[in-house]
């Protein structure tokens, strides 16, 4: 289960999910004060644009390099949605997965056509206030509530949320018991959800680092509305980062960053202590990539 980049490191994680390839772009669909890979999405510089790749060569490297899927990062692909499709499609034509991390901002024409050749997803909830999204991001909330609902109901991607906290922004208990519990009812317990720290970037270099101790009352609050899965991001925190069993409360992957220390499932993905399913895909033992990272170079 390898991961392979091209440039840092990518913020959002999708735990239950096979691992995969980042594949940058430099493009964005809405214009975040709180980015936190501007460098990246506003390059110019010749060293930070893309190679050329043409959909095939992306897929023979993900093969090449024993990857499990491909995943389109960085900058929200719906804005090269064609480009996207088409990988998908040399991808899936020698068995490799794909999967969006996307803001989940897409017109209901665009996102049936897009996540029908995408396996999984991680989607950004940025706050769960209009004023937040109008405010910070330049778009709606209610959007990206359609597109969860979307994938939850009407597709078979799986998919998980991350929430970049900003101290006095959207980190409140009141807005995290109301995310929280709109997840749980809206889209059922299982859906994992990821609450990553803010550092001090781009627009918003007025505002301070998340603390941790947010980021765990976050998680708390999220597991007392009825959520199985909740994780901090972005900070060194292996409890936190850990998935446990929905069933019998053990400890099922361990995770310390990108090293894994424990694996409590069996071949079918249940918990090998009470034989609960695990939501999620996965293979039938654990991968030994750990942090290590593999760039590559796409050249006609």
């Amino acid at each position: 289960m390898k991961t392979l980049v091209q440039e840092s490191q990518n913020s959002h994680t999708v735990y239950t999910q096979l691992l995969n390839e980042n594949i940058t772009q430099n493009q964005i669909d809405a214009i975040c004060k709180d980015s936190q890979n501007w460098d990246i999405s506003k390059a110019r510089e010749l060293d930070k644009l893309n190679d050329a790749a043409e959909p095939e060569l992306i897929a023979q490297a993900a093969q090449h390099f024993g990857c499990r899927s491909v995943a389109f990062t960085y900058n929200d692909p719906v804005v090269f949605l064609e480009y996207a499709v088409d990988v998908a499609q040399a991808c899936h034509a020698l068995g490799i997965g794909t999967v969006a991390v996307t803001a989940g901002y897409i017109k209901p024409e665009a996102r049936a056509e897009f996540y029908a050749h995408m396996d999984a997803a991680n989607v950004d909830l940025k706050a769960f206030t209009e004023d937040f999204y109008h405010k910070t991001c330049g778009g709606h909330l209610e959007a990206v509530k359609e597109t969860l609902v979307y994938l939850r109901h009407e597709t078979k991607v799986w998919f998980e949320i991350t929430t970049l906290l900003i101290p006095g922004e959207n980190d409140s208990p009141a807005e995290i018991d109301a995310l929280s519990g709109w997840v749980a009812d809206a889209l059922g317990p299982d859906v994992p959800v990821h609450f990553s720290a803010f550092h001090p970037d781009w627009k918003m270099t007025d505002k301070d680092n998340t603390p941790p101790a947010t980021l765990t009352r976050a998680r708390d609050i999220a597991k007392a509305n009825g959520l199985f899965h909740v994780y901090t991001g972005n900070v060194h925190d292996p409890a936190g980062g850990s998935t446990y069993c929905s069933g019998c409360g053990g400890l099922l992957i361990g995770r310390d960053w990108y090293e894994l220390s424990t694996w409590a499932l069996d071949a079918t993905g249940c918990c090998t202590a009470c034989g609960t399913r695990l939501a999620g895909v996965f293979e039938p033992r654990p991968g030994t990539w750990g942090r290590k990272r593999q760039p590559i170079r796409f050249q006609r």
